[in-house]
């Protein structure tokens, strides 16, 4: 177990880190001991706050000499508590904001060397004024930060055509347990030394080291994109024209979504100035988008597959974007979901991935096997078919109390949703992370080989347990 901070350890951050970089004053901590859904709570006696990678060698070296837990945090916009300390106060809360800087953008080899506290957004922008683009985006693209990105392995709404975040970390800068700073940073194509050290801290939730920097790559910026909503009768229709448009556009197809009617009204009642983009609705809309450097082109060839499905009776209507604003307006229709049903009431949120080809089955198969256990309950799944990451809501029956029934049955319900998804060779997280909400539950129901893996690599690198203890694995 970890010890309390002692007054000479606080004195010693202190000096170490500088007013700018040390606070105990309880009105600033406030808004950084809660995660961003209200979910966890936690104390500290104090937030430290490193500006470069030598601060935070030397801050982790001091905790790790007194024994004394550290909980890294970058925006505070997880969706699983990974970056909330616990009630104890023992443990001290280590926030990566003010490593804010972008070290060096190389337009020739297209990598940025970007610190953990650069915002997802800012990055975007420094990207695209030099004529490339970062290719993963996500709805807390103005408060995530690239350090979290990197924890919890993000995956966003580009995955099927960029991958998640590990795929587009090409080294890492971080400091270990002990104080000593890994520097991987150098973006290697070969390299045999053994095991690939910088993708051990990608999905880590900081229970391995402190990321403080990560060169990533990028691409091209597209002149072009095309966009359009497509309504259709159900996600194994979906799945039809997701097969078919990937055959047809390759490597153009970059987004494909799906959302049930429910779930659009939801935004369309709860969010100001959104509107329905078909005429007529449908059970279900496919988002989907093409980038590439023809705008008439893509066009064309978008138009082209959706007129055959159309004639095919696959899907029942589309509208194409005419333009940026239009493509924007799209989006933001997937992208204010989660608002939306926050604004609908209490519900279990589940982030979990089944094989892409298995999507329609969950999606048709778990709200019986929930209703028969729960009576009355109400469910909701839109997300990624391109990448099989399914987000699942589960809203307790209308005649009950929200709270109390969350409280008595959430957890069961929960559990009969992750068990099916490990029926289905799926994953319990599929891009939020495990952090303290998943924890229980992956001890329980993942495979003993892996969780013996990941118990003995946490054992391997930080044996005192002083690196965000409590998250993940324990």
């Amino acid at each position: 177990m970890s010890r309390s901070p002692s007054p000479a350890l606080l004195a010693r951050l202190t000096d170490i880190l500088g007013p700018k970089g040390f606070s105990a004053d309880p009105d600033v901590l406030a808004p950084w001991l809660t995660d961003w859904r209200g979910k966890y709570h936690g104390q500290t006696a104090a937030m430290l706050s490193p500006a470069t990678t030598a601060e935070v060698a030397a801050v982790v070296g001091a905790c790790a000499a007194e024994g004394v837990a550290l909980v890294p945090q970058g925006g505070n916009s997880g969706m699983v508590g990974g970056a909330t300390p616990d009630a104890s106060g023992r443990q001290l809360l280590l926030s990566l904001r003010r490593m804010n800087h972008i070290r060096a953008l190389d337009t020739t080899a297209r990598i940025v060397v970007a610190e953990a506290g650069v915002i997802l957004e800012n990055l975007h922008h420094a990207a695209l004024d030099r004529g490339l683009r970062f290719p993963l985006t996500l709805g807390g693209k103005g408060s995530a930060t690239v350090g979290g990105l990197v924890s919890t392995n993000a995956g966003g709404t580009q995955v099927l055509r960029h991958g998640t975040m590990r795929a587009l970390v090409a080294g890492i800068e971080a400091v270990l347990p002990d104080g000593r700073i890994f520097e991987g940073l150098a973006p290697l194509k070969k390299d045999n030394r053994g095991y690939d050290l910088k993708h051990l801290f990608c999905g880590a939730e900081g229970t391995l080291g402190v990321v403080t920097a990560a060169s990533l790559r990028l691409v091209p910026a597209s002149a072009a994109r095309q966009t359009a909503w497509i309504g259709l009768a159900s996600p194994d229709d979906a799945l039809l024209l997701l097969r078919r448009l990937d055959a047809a556009l390759g490597d153009a197809l970059e987004g494909f979504e799906i959302i049930p009617h429910p779930v659009l009204e939801a935004v369309l009642r709860h969010i100001p100035q959104t509107r329905h983009p078909l005429a007529e609705p449908s059970p279900w809309y496919a988002l989907v988008e093409l980038a590439g450097d023809d705008a008439a082109l893509l066009g064309e060839e978008l138009e082209r597959e959706l007129a055959a499905a159309l004639d095919a009776g696959l899907i029942h209507d589309v509208a194409m974007a005419k333009n940026d604003r239009e493509s924007e307006d799209f989006w933001r229709l997937r992208d204010s979901i989660s608002e939306a049903e926050r604004a609908e009431g209490p519900a279990l949120q589940h982030d979990i991935s089944v094989p892409v080809d298995l999507m329609p089955r969950f999606i048709a198969d778990n709200p019986g096997r929930l209703a028969a256990a729960f009576p009355g309950i109400r469910t909701a799944s839109f997300g990624h078919l391109g990448d099989g990451n399914i987000h699942y809501h589960v809203q307790p029956p209308e005649s009950a109390d929200g709270a109390v029934w969350l409280a008595e049955h959430g957890a069961a319900a929960s559990r009969l949703v992750y068990a099916h998804v490990v029926e289905l060779g799926g994953s319990i997280s599929a891009e939020h992370g495990i952090g303290q909400m998943k924890r229980d539950i992956l001890a329980e129901l993942d495979s003993p080989a892996r969780l013996a893996a990941l118990r003995a690599i946490k054992a391997g690198l930080d044996p005192a347990g002083l690196f965000n203890p409590g998250k993940l694995i324990g």
